[in-house]
């Protein structure tokens, strides 16, 4: 079997992962609740942001591919596509988060806000790719 991907597909969707962690974590959505459950103080996380917003894109930018990947046969449907999707996001990566989340001691709220945005940027990647085959 040939796999076929829509390379545009997948740098949309890792744009769309990268633009729903910009809503998702700002001031609108879940700002104070994520900086609460890190414990951050005004002005923390003190990172390079320049590394951290590039690797971020080039780290969505493999998930999408291994999600184009992953449905990439012929039988795909868009409904399975974000099925799929929503099973890796939730099933894998979030609860994945969650596991590390409760050694680390962190509260409800970190896994809930963390996985909610994995969950979320999972399904609507499934959506771009299932739709733009």
């Amino acid at each position: 079997m040939e796999a076929s991907v829509n390379h545009l597909a997948v740098f949309t969707a890792a744009l769309s992962m990268f633009v729903i962690g910009g809503l998702w974590y700002s001031p609108m959505l879940f700002y104070k609740g994520w900086m609460k459950a890190n414990r951050f103080g005004e002005g923390e996380p003190k990172t390079n942001k320049g590394l951290v917003f590039g690797l971020s894109f080039l780290f969505s930018l493999v998930m999408a591919y291994d999600l184009a990947f992953f449905i990439s046969g012929p039988d795909t449907t868009v409904s399975w596509a974000i099925s799929a999707a929503l099973l890796a996001g939730f099933g894998w990566a979030a609860l994945s988060l969650a596991i590390v989340a409760l050694f680390e001691g962190r509260p409800s709220s970190y896994i809930f806000i963390n996985g909610g945005y994995i969950t979320v940027s999972f399904a609507v990647m499934g959506l771009i790719l299932g739709l733009w085959r």
